[in-house]
């Protein structure tokens, strides 16, 4: 195996690990905004907008992450150059590019997996913490933010970080509609080097390498979560 190509294109590894970091970050950050009410809603009701938060999950965990990549760029992106009123505006700089897209893509696919896995959660505390809480005086408020969403977290902690690390492994389909990430870099490599197995097995290593950071992350933070008071 030749590795001589590594030291020329290591920057652009670098910038798309950059890349593959913001997208993962982003995303799952976006995500877990969305994921914790949708799925806090499908306990607390109202009704009619647990069935949109259920619909929702169901629509996004039963359609392939690549489809709804490809109808976000391809499909919504496709539109904005045809509406003049876009194309002047301050955000056709932000709009033109796929990075956005792609973000938009992932966020959506981390609420609908993260919101069904925190219905769970929610559902998993015991009714009787959560009566103790109500009995101290406690609002509904403070009880969410002292008692019940700290008790959630605690049990899915090692879901959350099952489901991180395949988030990790999704980024890889941003390089379909040219956000070159780590994977995308490769891919780069590959056609300008014709070497087929050297940089697979370098990006491959790069996943490994974050796949264990998430990991080791999430072991250290159940160690620390703390108890809710």
């Amino acid at each position: 195996m030749v590795w001589s190509w590594i030291p020329e294109y290591l920057p652009k590894f670098m910038d798309g690990l950059l890349v593959t970091l913001q997208l993962l970050s982003l995303s799952i950050i976006f995500g877990m905004l969305f994921a914790i009410p949708i799925g806090l809603v499908q306990v607390t009701g109202p009704r009619w907008l647990a069935i949109i938060a259920r619909g929702f999950c169901t629509v996004v965990r039963g359609t392939p992450l690549l489809i709804q990549l490809w109808l976000l760029y391809y499909g919504l992106g496709s539109l904005f150059p045809s509406i003049p009123g876009i194309r002047e505006s301050f955000m056709w700089p932000i709009l033109r590019e796929a990075f956005p897209f792609a973000l938009l893509a992932f966020t959506i696919s981390v609420a609908g997996y993260e919101g069904e896995i925190m219905r769970g959660a929610f559902k998993s505390v015991p009714k009787g913490e959560l009566e103790a809480a109500r009995a101290f005086g406690m609002s509904r408020f403070t009880v969410l933010r002292r008692i019940w969403l700290p008790r959630a977290f605690q049990n899915v902690l090692p879901t959350l970080a099952g489901e991180f690390v395949l988030t990790l492994k999704a980024t890889p389909l941003a390089a379909t509609i040219t956000v070159f990430e780590v994977y995308g870099i490769g891919s780069i490599v590959r056609q300008e080097t014709y070497r087929i197995y050297e940089p697979l097995l370098f990006v491959a290593g790069i996943y490994i390498v974050l796949t264990g950071i998430i990991v080791v992350f999430f072991r250290w933070l159940e160690q620390r979560v703390p108890q809710p008071v």
